[in-house]
């Protein structure tokens, strides 16, 4: 078993800052988010922590890009592992892994959690996320590199039809449904990628066939389940 990694305490609010952008937004923060966040004098000092987090198993850093940053799935479970075994409560009966149904290529027209469509079920534990997901949708190709989805990774996703500017949805478009960045303007919805060799998709509401099937509230790496 994977010995928990030991996190100073800057460490750790770091490591949590990155957790809970990912949890609420679909996306790690910047550089200079974080010095925002933490009172950092400069990115920089932002940078030199992330560098050690790195260095310590628990998250990877993507070159090139300034959100490049992603949880590894192990050292996730195993620092909440460790933050329960220094944070003792109660215990709750239960507690369970959840089964969430990956979701595989969607026919028109017919609603993404149909049998049909489930490719398989994957039980991952409930602590890797801040809100239920309800299914993973693998991410087909690299428009949303930026934010560390790269093409074959699982997003967990929470059904909803609402969604707030900025937040990362997976939208249905005719008879595609597409992993976006969510920006609305009046009648006008557009679906912004996040990685500038793809363009945004722009949509009039009530003009053309489109839905909000869920929000990403996760991130499973696929070699999390070799």
């Amino acid at each position: 078993m994977q010995n928990s990694p030991k996190l100073t305490a800057r460490q750790q609010q770091i490591f949590d800052l990155v957790k809970d952008a990912i949890e609420q937004t679909g996306a790690p923060p910047t550089r200079a988010e974080i010095a925002a966040e933490l009172g950092f004098k400069s990115a920089n000092a932002a940078e030199e922590h992330l560098q050690a987090l790195a260095r310590k198993g628990v998250i990877e850093l993507l070159g090139g890009t300034s959100r490049g940053i992603r949880l590894k799935s192990d050292a996730l479970r195993a620092v909440n592992r460790a933050r329960r075994q220094e944070q003792p409560s109660l215990p709750i009966p239960g507690i369970t892994q959840l089964l969430l149904p990956l979701v595989g290529r969607v026919a028109a027209g017919s609603p993404i959690l149909a049998q049909e469509h489930v490719e398989q079920t994957y039980a991952v534990e409930p602590s890797m996320f801040a809100r239920r997901p309800d299914y993973l949708l693998r991410i087909k190709g690299m428009s949303m590199r930026d934010v560390g989805m790269l093409d074959g990774d699982l997003l967990a996703v929470q059904s909803t039809r609402e969604a707030r500017n900025g937040q990362i949805v997976v939208a249905r478009l005719g008879d595609e449904v597409t992993v976006k960045r969510f920006k609305r303007s009046g009648a006008v919805i557009e679906l912004l990628p996040e990685n500038p060799n793809f363009k945004p998709i722009r949509v009039t509401e009530g003009a053309e066939p489109f839905a909000i099937e869920g929000l990403a509230v996760g991130l499973i790496r696929t070699g999390g389940f070799d």
